[in-house]
């Protein structure tokens, strides 16, 4: 599957991206996570379809402000997010139980 954008009202949220226009890498670390192939095993995972993750993001800057992950396998979803921007996770994470639901047929807990 390619990634799907989903627009969360005040937040964009995207699969997060390390290319030559935006590089979600600084934020992801941020927020704990500093394996250098991270985004692309994100990728991987959306392509086998064994596992979803959104930056959620500013939406006129792209600016990466948390993420939400998806195991339809467990099926678990976690957040995380930079200082200040839990707000924007919780918001977010609503939208991504939506799309579970109605686009992977998951439940999550």
């Amino acid at each position: 599957m390619e990634p799907v954008e989903i627009n969360a009202g005040a937040w964009y949220l995207r699969a997060p991206r390390d290319d030559e226009l935006i590089d979600d890498r600084p934020a992801l670390a941020e927020m704990g996570e500093t394996d250098p192939d991270y985004v692309t095993r994100c990728r991987a995972r959306w392509a086998s379809e064994t596992g979803y993750s959104w930056a959620v993001c500013e939406p006129t800057t792209g600016e990466m402000l948390a993420e939400i992950t998806v195991d339809p396998q467990i099926p678990v979803l976690h957040k995380r997010f930079r200082d200040g921007h839990g707000d924007a996770a919780t918001i977010a994470e609503t939208s991504v139980r939506r799309f579970a639901a109605a686009m992977l047929g998951v439940t999550l807990p």
